[in-house]
């Protein structure tokens, strides 16, 4: 299993948030901390450097001290121009791996990392995702960063926009999560998705 410092944490908010009508959702705040706060609670004692995808103007986050970085593609494509953007930062800090974090799944889970891992261990698997309630998580996943170039042909040259179509052409190990009390990757993508993860966490 790689090692913590070998694994570059990738926290994806370049989303467009349009279902919140626009604007950051990972800095409204939930439970009197901003959403992007409560994420990087749970992430960062799972890898080593940190860094936040998003797009615009960096300024927005200087209160968090990770070092910000748009897509390294233009027209907004989607999850896997966060997690190439990763891949390459990471290949530049000397990291074999990547994982990879929604900034909108405020209960995430704290052996995330290490369970993907021993997923792609156990399968001899290329990559793994979570998975819960029968559901892929593909935005929370561990990937090599020897594919950076693998994947930018696929999303530059391929026009690839979905995760799964890319990631079906390797061996891709699951990580289960329970989903009682709660779906760890329950996110928040509407008002009401925050009213709801207001009375999750006044219930934990």
């Amino acid at each position: 299993m790689p090692s913590k410092s070998s694994i570059a944490g990738l926290l994806l908010a370049g989303g467009q948030s349009r279902r919140m009508g626009g604007g950051d959702k990972c800095l409204r705040e939930l439970g009197g901390r901003a959403l992007l706060a409560r994420i990087i609670d749970r992430a960062a004692p799972q890898s080593g450097p940190m860094m936040l995808n998003a797009n615009g103007d960096a300024a927005r986050f200087a209160d968090f001290g990770l070092p910000v970085v748009s897509d390294v593609v233009g027209d907004h494509a989607g999850p896997l121009a966060g997690v190439l953007t990763g891949l390459e930062w990471a290949a530049g800090r000397g990291c074999g791996w990547v994982a990879s974090f929604a900034c909108d799944a405020p209960f995430l889970p704290l052996d995330l990392v290490d369970r993907l891992a021993a997923a792609i261990a156990d399968e001899g698997a290329d990559m793994a995702c979570a998975r819960s309630n029968g559901r892929d998580q593909p935005v929370f996943g561990l990937w090599p960063v020897n594919l950076a170039g693998d994947l930018r042909r696929a999303v530059v040259d391929e026009d690839i926009r979905k995760v799964d179509v890319w990631t079906a052409r390797y061996r891709l190990a699951h990580a289960d999560f329970d989903v009682t009390p709660v779906d760890p990757f329950f996110n928040v993508n509407r008002p009401e998705d925050f009213a709801r993860a207001e009375t999750i966490l006044a219930g934990l």
